[in-house]
């Protein structure tokens, strides 16, 4: 039997979703790491063996090896942009991580409760089915005993067959409420879930509070925004990096190596010095990534836009939904008690004979609907 902190645990552990934004987080941090090698020194050995043999030429035997140690000095702040684009991408990817946790940890929530109210609603629905039942004995027998006519019958068998029909569909919806759950538990479909019921305490009104200041803390909280913002730090960093391919780059190298042959004595070498890059023509492909950096970043600022606008309003409505729903829980608790009497008044007037078959099918109706909305 789950409870809904097992719910929510679950799913965080076994969801595929959960593991996918894990792994993309430990992916760019690893671009983070191949971005800082640009600021070590790189070092490489190089080495060979080579032997000829021809009829007209003499054997020659010849051994090289070579050790090379260079260093980026200076690069106008590309290798410093390009860092800073892998670590605001880093960043952007932790919120998204924290987004994909919060938004499965509200799937399972919704899950939870919709199974619940799945079963509950199936339960509303046998009830009814009962009651409609009990209608249709009750015509039965008063036109078994001539104080109704086959109208009253034929009205209240059209009552049951609904009833029934409604109780088959809310059987349906409790297996489709229980698979989706079961898929957010990381599991098949088709597994079979038990639920402990959780608290049914009409909720307070504690949660009134500016809707103004909701939704500028949201602003400021959500990761989704903040993933956001961290892309548009990136992209900015990344028109740096693509401006300075157009600059020179300054490098110190030094290396050494060893020669032996058998056609000449062996000999050693040694240099070391200071080297510049300067680009002269690379056919516009530096103007067009400056231009292309400049454009993803105007495009992820309206992204931003967009998206600050959607969860305003999606905050805005969210209060309004809670607002109102509370009050409906309290409501519907009054109404499933005045439709429970106007039923059990109208069932006691027909049985006694003076109530028509048309009020206390009305009466049925209202009382199912009462129990579906609680």
């Amino acid at each position: 039997v789950l409870s809904l902190e097992d719910v929510v645990m679950i799913a965080l552990c076994n969801n595929p979703k959960t593991t996918i934004a894990w792994q993309t987080s430990l992916y760019q941090a690893s671009l983070v790491g191949v971005s800082e090698a640009s600021f070590f020194p790189t070092l490489s050995a190089n080495g060979s063996i080579a032997a000829t043999e021809g009829s007209d030429t003499k054997n020659t035997r010849q051994k090289t090896a070579s050790l090379t140690f260079s260093y980026l000095l200076y690069d106008f702040g590309k290798r410093d942009a390009t860092l800073e684009n892998a670590k605001q991408l880093l960043k952007a990817a932790t919120y998204a991580k924290d987004d994909t946790i919060q938004a499965l940890f509200f799937s399972a929530v919704h899950a939870y409760y919709g199974l619940f109210g799945a079963n509950a609603s199936l339960e509303a629905a046998r009830e009814a089915e009962i009651a409609a039942k009990e209608s249709l004995n009750a015509a039965k027998t008063r036109y078994s005993i001539g104080t109704a006519t086959p109208a009253d019958t034929l009205q209240a068998q059209t009552a049951y067959s609904q009833a029934t029909l409604n109780r088959i569909r809310a059987q349906g919806n409790v297996k489709n409420a229980q698979g989706t759950l079961a898929s957010i538990l990381g599991a098949t479909p088709d597994t079979s879930l038990q639920l402990s019921a959780p608290s049914l305490e009409v909720p307070s009104e504690a949660f009134d509070r500016n809707i103004q200041i909701l939704m500028e803390e949201s602003l400021k909280a959500r990761p989704d925004l903040l993933a956001a913002q961290a892309k548009i730090e990136a992209y900015r960093a990344n028109i740096e990096a693509a401006k300075a391919e157009d600059k020179p780059s300054f490098s110190l190298s030094s290396s050494t190596g060893y020669n032996d042959s058998s056609l000449l004595d062996s000999s050693r070498s040694s240099s070391v010095g200071l080297y510049v890059s300067i680009p002269i023509f690379n056919g516009y492909t530096t103007k067009y990534k400056v231009q292309a950096a400049k454009e993803q970043l105007k495009l992820s600022e309206a992204e931003y836009e967009k998206l600050s606008q959607d969860a305003a309003l999606e905050v805005y409505q969210t209060y309004q939904t809670l607002f109102s729903e509370t009050g409906a829980v309290r409501a519907s608790v009054d109404l499933v008690a005045s439709a429970k009497a106007s039923y059990q008044l109208a069932t006691g007037r027909y049985k006694a004979g003076v109530g028509t078959i048309l009020d206390l099918l009305n009466a049925q109706s209202a009382l199912a609907n009462a129990q579906q909305q609680y």
